[in-house]
């Protein structure tokens, strides 16, 4: 089941960085591709680019889902959508933790519910989902973040027994830290927010690029249709997941 098996794809997230690279990737392969975002200014000028089909939709609007992607056919969908933020639950904002929950995992489940279905039925189908090794490792961070890429975690395995004895492949691609804007725009998303998070999170560091996820998407979506990669870590050869915090109250 390589390109020439599918004709269509969706990818959420898809007005920059990873979602935007795996957009021109698919359409290079000769999918017809549904781009779906926020941006509307970034859609615009990715469709005018690639020829793909701009769809500006807010992914925590369920009713925006069924109305503007519930009737289409896909044979590839890819949950790239992602929303994080810094500091951790303790101070975290109810807004914050909402939208989190709303982008992160219900989307995803959403999309699967409107979309699983016709990729059923035709017997042909992939679903790739983007998640983070903050769903499988504990370091400091935001737990509403890691909750929710655990979730998708469990999410993409029991997609598969959904869909037992047919044509379908669930995916789930687990990076590392990857060059994209997502820190910046935890800072702010100002230019001088975007150019302290540069330097802080990514000058000095051999990080992922977004070709890194591209080429891994293009790999498994190429593989024989035999062939089902359940799970793909992909980490930067000098990031490693580990070590044990053990505080030390100087009170006790």
């Amino acid at each position: 089941m390589t390109y020439s098996d599918y004709r269509t794809a969706l990818v959420t997230g898809a007005s920059t960085g990873m979602g935007a690279a795996i957009v021109r990737r698919l359409t290079e392969a000769g999918l017809e591709v549904y781009a779906v975002a926020r941006d509307e200014e970034r859609l615009a000028a990715l469709a005018a680019e690639t020829g793909a089909i701009p769809h500006v939709v807010d992914l925590a609007d369920v009713d925006a889902l069924e109305r503007e992607l519930g009737a289409l056919e896909i044979d590839v969908l890819v949950n790239n959508a992602g929303v994080s933020a810094t500091g951790n639950v303790l101070d975290a904002s109810r807004g914050v933790i909402d939208a989190m929950v709303d982008v992160n995992l219900r989307a995803v489940l959403h999309l699967a519910r409107l979309l699983l279905p016709g990729m059923v039925e035709r017997d042909r189908g992939h679903v790739v989902n983007i998640t983070s090794i903050a769903g499988r490792y504990n370091f400091f961070g935001h737990t509403a973040y890691h909750a929710t890429k655990a979730a998708l975690s469990q999410v993409s395995r029991q997609l598969r027994n959904d869909v037992l004895g047919r044509r379908i492949r669930v995916t789930e691609i687990c990076p590392g830290r990857v060059e994209t804007e997502i820190f910046g725009r935890n800072l702010g998303g100002t230019p001088e927010a975007m150019a302290e998070a540069w330097a802080t999170y990514y000058e000095g560091y051999e990080s992922l690029t977004t070709e890194d996820i591209v080429r891994t998407v293009d790999f498994v979506v190429a593989a024989p249709g035999h062939v089902n990669f359940g799970l793909i870590e992909v980490t930067p050869t000098f990031q490693v997941p580990g070590g044990l915090t053990f505080d030390r109250r100087e009170d006790a």
